[in-house]
């Protein structure tokens, strides 16, 4: 890496940057969890099925997953100022395009156009703050970006679930109207490209076509897989299992061919940096962690507590107050303390957090989830700041595109598959914990013989005793699968403890963050 490149710094100061990036990224960011709590009003708005609906959450993901791993080499070939403006454009018309939908179809054409401009955002946002910040400074740059990236989709489903109850689903997207030009005026005065840029693309060499091809083909299939596995029974479906087959062979296929070519358009390369190989590890786990959390939370509180859509957003709002206040703390400290110990320390707070969730009961009130997603918030800022500098810091800049790329998808796709892993878990363990809880319920059996005349009796002041027995049966059977639910919860509570504790020792294989050098080639 040449002297010019490591002395160059923008005009405009870092707060500024930092402001213009962020806003095309919350956008993107609430657009991909908003929609979810609006699935239902979408359907009966345009005469859909849920099946149908649901299409309007994966089409997005697919081609948001397609675009992200080649926002380094798009930013090169077409330049990182001009691709940004360009994916802010596209991605505020095309929530226009969703807010102006008359069918299920152009939604979902919307929603594609959506998420393939969304793609790059986050990582060309992250990546344009890593190289714009000095060394001593990312630790605070990274804290800024996370709070988008971390706070973003927690506040998504209160915002998405008030405009929806309040106004018109439609509002979700046509909010994105002034945020998109105010961002796209910020970037065009503040942001501006490094100049090894202008020499990298001179090197960049043919469209990787091949590659292209095969990396589509693995995440669309990837993503159908993960979003429709457990509606579809997973594997006995033949065409899941297709599906999942073309992914693996495709996704092989992609990481040969990329490693093979001469001008690949997703550089592997940069995996040989033991920290970035090791953080894009912990960061899938983390996505994992993090988003399977979002799903399970509301769902509790929804179907066995009887909680409404946005109290259930709102008992899950206090995580994003404690991650704020994290942010700041630890994008101070980063460089004071060792990141690999604020890293282990957050994956702990992480895990005893998710252990205490394995304590629900069907009696709890909203106050057991306030403090612990406080905690947890906490834990979040903790591991995501000090996991991304120390992941991205040791690379050279003009990977820090490709990397970024890199970084995103991962914690993305494990995001998908913890929701996915979760969803199947509730569905088969309830399943399991039922049919366990239902050999107690035998004749035989004093405490069921105790309980079931205790309610039968009840209902016998309204009908009839033959009635009444029914009645009792039918009360019985549903607080039966009401406690296999609970159940089946917990185990998921602990699994994700389990799951957060697994990353720590990620953080003795990596190594004390350093300057940033050339052990990575750039092709």
């Amino acid at each position: 890496m040449s002297e010019l490149q490591d002395q160059w710094r923008p005009s405009a100061s870092l707060g500024v940057i930092a402001m213009s990036v962020m806003l095309p990224t919350i956008m993107e960011v609430l657009d991909t969890t908003m929609a979810n709590v609006a699935l239902p009003h979408m359907a009966g708005n345009l005469s859909a099925s849920q099946d149908e609906a649901t299409w309007v959450l994966t089409s997005y993901l697919v081609a948001n997953a397609i675009i992200l791993p080649m926002t380094g080499w798009l930013s090169v070939r077409l330049g990182r100022k001009r691709f940004l403006m360009a994916c802010v454009v596209l991605f505020t018309l095309a929530s226009a395009m969703c807010g102006a939908a008359v069918s299920m179809p152009m939604l979902i054409l919307a929603r594609v156009l959506q998420g393939a401009a969304g793609g790059a955002l986050q990582p060309l946002s992250q990546a344009i703050l890593m190289e714009s910040a000095p060394p001593a400074k990312r630790g605070m740059a990274m804290a800024i970006f996370g709070m988008g990236v971390v706070v973003a989709p927690i506040i998504g489903p209160v915002v998405g679930g008030w405009l929806t109850d309040n106004y018109s689903w439609r509002w979700m997207f046509f909010i994105n109207l002034p945020i998109g030009v105010l961002a796209l005026f910020m970037c065009q005065t503040f942001i501006e490209d490094p100049p090894y840029l202008a020499a990298a693309r001179e090197k960049i060499g043919a469209v990787d076509y091949v590659g292209f091809g095969f990396m589509a083909l693995w995440l669309a299939t990837l993503q159908i897989v993960l979003d429709k596995g457990q509606q579809e029974n997973w594997f006995e479906t033949p065409w899941i299992a297709w599906f999942s087959a073309v992914s693996l062979l495709s996704m092989i296929a992609f990481i040969v061919w990329e490693l093979r070519a001469k001008y690949p358009i997703v550089n592997l390369r940069v995996l040989k940096n033991v920290n970035f190989a090791t953080g894009t590890a912990m960061m899938t786990l983390l996505g994992m962690v993090l988003y399977a959390t979002i799903t399970l939370q509301p769902l509790f509180l929804q179907y066995l507590l009887g909680y409404s859509a946005l109290d259930s957003g709102l008992a899950l709002s206090p995580r994003g107050v404690g991650a704020l206040a994290s942010m700041v703390l630890v994008g101070r400290l980063i460089g004071k303390a060792d990141s690999r110990l604020l890293i282990g320390c957050g994956f702990a707070i992480l895990a005893l957090t998710s252990f205490h969730f394995a304590g629900v009961s069907l009696e709890i009130t909203q106050a057991y989830f306030t403090m612990p997603n406080v905690i947890m918030g906490l834990s979040l800022g903790f591991i995501f700041v000090p996991l991304t500098t120390t992941a991205l810091g040791g690379l050279p800049q003009d990977q820090m595109g490709n990397a970024s790329g890199i970084f995103n998808l991962m914690r993305n796709i494990g995001g998908g598959i913890g929701i996915s892993i979760v969803t199947t878990m509730i569905s088969r363990g309830a399943q399991s914990h039922q049919n366990l809880l239902a050999q107690n319920m035998f004749a035989a059996n004093p405490r069921f013989q105790e309980l079931f005349h205790g309610v039968a009796g009840y209902m016998a002041h309204v009908f009839d005793p033959v009635q009444a027995q029914h009645k009792a049966l039918g009360v019985l059977g549903a607080l039966l699968g009401q406690q296999a639910s609970l159940l089946a919860y917990i185990d998921n509570f602990r699994f994700l403890g389990v799951l957060s504790l697994v990353c720590i020792p990620g953080v003795f294989i990596m190594r004390r963050a350093r300057k940033a050098s050339a052990d990575v080639p750039m092709h």
